[in-house]
């Protein structure tokens, strides 16, 4: 970062007084620029016995396999993240049935929440971010040619509570969304 996103002056890194690190600071307005981790949603999506699988359009490693997730939007919860990602990578109908997974990879400055869900209806068809898309048994998932190590462990982890009935961790929002609008 170069300049400041408030007033356009130069930035500097500094340490803010009562902080405990290094920040971009605004050379004239004095505005601190946090860089946070992004919050990554998405869902194991299952119809009877098989795994919903996207291959990748997109890099990063496009032409590898991955669940439908992607970052979450200022506005909705993280479960409305992961309904959303569902659809606009697999033109997926999905409902939550509970959190699977939280993975912190802060090498790329991530936190995933991922969550099983259980596919309405089993039509699917690539959205534009995905190459094509499975459903597939277990036995054939690809194990070789998926993108991202934090798939292959939500994979394990959900084969090893395949039979686990009914919510994994209990997912409390006490606010609801606003309903959105289109403009």
């Amino acid at each position: 970062m170069r300049f400041c996103s408030s007033c356009g002056a130069p930035v500097r890194i500094q340490r803010p007084p009562g902080d405990d690190r290094d920040r971009h600071v605004c050379t004239v307005c004095g505005t601190v620029h946090y860089h946070n981790p992004k919050l990554v949603v998405g869902a194991l999506c299952t119809w009877e016995d098989r795994i919903l699988l996207c291959r990748r359009a997109i890099d990063p490693r496009a032409g590898f396999w991955t669940v439908p997730a992607g970052y979450l939007e200022f506005g909705e919860t993280a479960e409305e993240g992961a309904v959303r990602e569902a659809w606009e990578e697999a033109r997926a109908r999905i409902e939550i049935e509970g959190l699977l997974a939280v993975y912190s990879v802060p090498r790329i400055g991530q936190v995933q929440l991922l969550y099983r869900a259980r596919l309405l209806a089993p039509e699917v068809a690539p959205g534009p971010e995905s190459l094509e898309v499975r459903l597939l048994p277990w036995s054939e998932i690809p194990w070789d040619e998926l993108a991202f190590t934090t798939v292959r462990w939500l994979l394990e982890r959900a084969l090893a509570l395949r039979d686990h009935p009914g919510p994994l961790v209990t997912v409390f929002n006490p606010v609801p969304s606003p309903p959105r609008t289109e403009a």
